[in-house]
């Protein structure tokens, strides 16, 4: 909501009582009275049951010498891309072509036939090039696949993958997992805080040095523990600078600074919401516990009076993604709006919304009751 908009408003409690305030189609609220902890996750350990891998839907693949090009066919190709080759080869559609190549009598393309589902078999094609750019194939192409995706080690906590492939590498990935968790090899439950349960159709993926691909689902299941957080405090980093709000100012358009967190400063003092997306929470400024219905935001551009385009700021709290942050299982904080991770840019600089973490450590933020704040 705060996207743009022209109006700062401020939006104060009385009594306890949220008063509302539409803008728009968004409803503003503030809220004196707030609940004392919030529930979250540590994972202790995932498994997951025997992976089926996807069949390679191409077949056929074929490689013959056309005018001044070599011409692919095959069945099932959803695109062919080109992996390696010398400078100046291209794949325009399934013809390699020449354009500025050097002209030799050695030399390998390498090219991948994916299918529909994103599973691919590599053509390793010696070639000749002479001066014209005249490209043509030598040989019989060699064919690459990766097969027999699997968990191999599903034990200690972790799940490990392999694959089998001529190429000279493989290197694994998995998606479609619940938040709080990060891919790997091996996928660990290590600094996770995804929900306990059984998650089906989670994706594996084994890719080798050539381009082929496999893919293939299995159903993964997470234990933890639960963690009872406070949902007064602040993020602090390993620097003991925290959210802060600038100078304690109370209104929307206000600046969020790096500063030190104590429970002697009102500034530094926050509400941790539930979020409105999936995995997502809002901080809300809640100076000596008293909840101001102004959430951190970053804003996209979207304030004129923001100093940086992506600064964080106060906006009168909304369920738009501006103001919704989804923790990273490293401890950074990603904006659901913006895809940027929060950055300090040392103590009272204007926190930003960046698209990579600064180097120094600074942006990986724990959530501290204020309890627990230095005095």
């Amino acid at each position: 909501m705060e996207r743009g908009e022209a109006l700062h408003i401020k939006l104060r409690t009385a009594l306890g009582i949220g008063i509302p305030v539409i803008f728009g189609s968004a409803l503003a609220v503030g809220v004196a009275a707030f609940p004392a902890n919030a529930t979250s996750y540590q994972d202790t350990a995932v498994s997951a049951s025997s992976v089926t891998d996807e069949m390679l839907g191409v077949s056929g693949l074929a490689v013959t010498n056309g005018d001044a090009q070599i011409l692919l066919s095959g069945t099932g190709v959803s695109s062919w891309s080109l992996h390696s080759g010398p400078s100046g080869v291209s794949i325009t559609g399934s013809a390699i072509q020449c354009a500025g190549c050097t002209a030799t009598s050695a030399a390998q393309v390498v090219v991948d036939a994916k299918d529909s589902n994103g599973n691919a078999e590599a053509l390793v094609i010696s070639v000749v090039i002479t001066a014209d750019n005249n490209i043509q194939k030598t040989g019989t192409p060699t064919a690459v696949k990766v097969t027999n995706l699997t968990d191999t080690d599903n034990s200690n906590g972790t799940v490990s993958f392999s694959a089998t492939t001529s190429a000279s590498s493989l290197s694994y990935a998995e998606s479609n997992l619940p938040t709080g968790l990060s891919s790997g090899n091996p996928l660990t439950y290590s600094g996770g805080t995804a929900a306990p349960g059984t998650y089906s159709n989670v994706k594996a993926t084994a890719t080798d040095s050539d381009g082929a691909v496999l893919n293939g689902t299995f159903t993964l299941t997470v234990d933890g523990n639960v963690v009872t957080t406070s949902t007064y405090g602040d993020y602090v980093n390993k620097f003991g600078n925290g959210f802060d709000s600038y100078q304690q100012h109370d209104y929307a358009g206000a600046l969020i600074a790096g500063w030190t967190a104590t429970q002697a400063d009102p500034a530094t003092h926050f509400i941790l919401n539930s979020g409105t997306h999936s995995g997502a929470v809002q901080i809300e400024y809640a100076p000596n516990g008293s909840a101001s219905g102004l959430c951190v935001s970053d804003p996209g551009g979207g304030w004129g009076s923001d100093p940086l385009r992506d600064g964080l700021i106060l906006a009168n709290c909304n369920t738009g993604p501006w103001q919704q942050f989804i923790r990273q299982s490293d401890g950074t904080l990603k904006n659901v709006a913006t895809g940027l991770y929060v950055n300090p840019d040392g103590t009272g600089a204007q926190l930003r919304g960046e698209s990579s973490t600064v180097s120094w450590g600074g942006a990986v933020y724990t959530w501290t009751a204020e309890s627990s704040l230095p005095s």
